[in-house]
């Protein structure tokens, strides 16, 4: 269970409240009376980038952890990918490895070593494990932790000095953002997945949309999406700008919860429900903004620059700079299609591609990997394309080898990987060459992040599958490619 707010919080704001309000407000440990407050975390995730330059600054202070049984922590975003990996084979990132284990041992944090149960990306193994729950404050120093809202949390990544912050006092200071709704209307169509959902926002809103919001997805759509998408979706949020992403906690949720292994179990079990189910938005309630969505317009999608929201559908044009509405955004257009080698008017079908990657935070999960699965069983990764799979935990390889999914992918051509960021991020080595289009299933594609002079095109696991037996970006989503 999260661990309750001070006795001395302060009560609650009367009237109708949005889901993030409740959770703010459960938190609060001191209110500064200027938009900021201190709030008592109920999680802290710790990875091998953050972890060890943290732990150094507490030794050099003096400070112990305040709560380590609060803190989880597993090397993610420096480890190999290759199979038989215990680690990495670059000497600064095993500095960064053992850093991660020395601190985490000398401090009594739980530790989910390479190759070990629990391993993984550290916004995957949160939820799996059930370390992240309805109603908590998780914070990790990454980006991507506004991931862990799909489960009705309320998450946000930090920076630096605010994970020493934690772990020295289990709190935080934050201004508290301003609240938006995104309602989802209508429903998806066949091949369109969640990624194409958010990618889809993102293109329609802008990537500052979300800027000083943290968002709440509602409406018909997400009430029937299944964790993995709503993990995605959420997931997504940092890329539109916002501080987090969150869904109100439901039976979809708790039915994903129950039985894992850091959940409430037993009488604790029926406590948390009842506390879960007094968590989602009241009738009424306020925000700060409204946005609406009509998913039945959404076709299946993919980045044609070097921003998430410079995404289209599989068969539309790359546009043309001159029909720009802007001098600034004609630029940004131009800008984005030499970097990416593409040309105005041209439909972004056909663009021949050297690597796909199926894998991160984003879309790594084992329903990701089955979706993937289906699209490529039976047929061949083309002869020019180098293809990863990578499982977003040591618990998904695991999973999905039971059901001989590494099979279905290396019968196809593709590698079998180990769990990690991997290409991702490409901060342990592994990279896309410069030059090299690469069609990913991450959330990012900005100049370099796969590496130096690396294209990079966001899309869905089935997408990123078809492509990958293509040869290059295709028009649609092939018959079983939906998951």
């Amino acid at each position: 269970m999260p661990a309750a707010a001070p006795a001395s919080a302060p009560a609650p704001a009367a009237g109708p409240r949005t889901l993030f309000d409740k959770l703010w407000d459960s938190h609060v440990m001191v209110d500064f009376g200027d938009g900021s407050a201190l709030l008592h975390v109920d999680r802290h995730l710790l990875h091998d980038l953050g972890g060890p330059p943290a732990f150094k600054e507490l030794e050099q202070r003096g400070l112990p952890v305040r709560s380590a049984e609060l803190t989880f922590s597993t090397p993610d975003h420096v480890v190999s990918s290759a199979p038989d990996r215990t680690g990495s084979p670059h000497e600064w990132a095993r500095q960064l490895i053992d850093g991660l284990r020395d601190g985490s041992k000398s401090r009594a944090i739980r530790l989910f070593d390479v190759n070990q149960p629990g391993n993984g990306i550290v916004h995957v193994i949160g939820p799996e494990l059930g370390l992240t729950l309805p109603g908590a404050l998780v914070l990790c120093g990454d980006s991507h932790t506004s991931t862990h809202g799909a489960l009705g949390a309320l998450a946000w990544g930090v920076g630096a000095s605010e994970i020493t912050h934690i772990l020295a006092t289990q709190a935080i200071v934050q201004k508290k953002p301003l609240r938006m709704r995104i309602t989802i209307d209508g429903e998806l169509q066949p091949g369109v997945e969640a990624k194409d959902l958010s990618l889809a926002i993102i293109a329609k809103l802008g990537a500052a949309a979300g800027t000083g919001y943290a968002v709440e997805y509602a409406g018909p759509v997400i009430e029937r999406m299944e964790m993995p998408g709503r993990l995605t979706l959420c997931n997504m949020s940092i890329e539109m700008g916002a501080r987090s992403g969150m869904i109100a906690p439901d039976a979809i949720t708790f039915d994903w919860v129950k039985g894992r292994p850091f959940a409430p179990s037993r009488e604790l079990w029926e406590q948390a429900l009842a506390d879960w189910r007094q968590l989602p938005t009241d009738p009424g309630a306020r925000f700060d903004r409204e946005e609406r969505i009509d998913a039945s317009a959404i076709r299946p999608q993919i980045t044609r620059g070097t921003s998430p929201e410079q995404a289209i559908a599989l068969d539309a044009r790359i546009p043309d700079p001159a029909q720009a509405a802007g001098a600034d955004a004609a630029a940004a257009i131009a800008q984005a299609l030499e970097y990416m080698g593409l040309a105005a008017g041209q439909p972004i079908a056909g663009t021949r591609i050297d690597r796909v990657f199926i894998g991160s935070c984003t879309n790594s999960r084992l329903e990701d990997l089955r979706a993937a699965a289906a699209v490529v069983h039976g047929r061949k990764v083309a002869a020019h394309v180098t293809a990863w799979v990578v499982p977003g935990s040591e618990d998904v390889r695991r999973a999905a080898e039971r059901e001989g999914l590494d099979q279905v992918y290396r019968e196809a051509g593709f590698e079998w990987r180990s769990p990690g960021c991997s290409l991702c991020v490409g901060a342990n080595g592994e990279l896309v060459a410069p030059g090299q289009r690469c069609v990913s299933t991450s959330n990012r594609n900005f100049v370099g992040r796969q590496g130096p002079g690396a294209r990079t095109h966001l899309a869905s696991p089935v997408v990123a599958a078809a492509c990958a037996i293509a040869g290059r970006i295709v028009d649609r989503v092939p018959a079983g490619g939906t998951a």
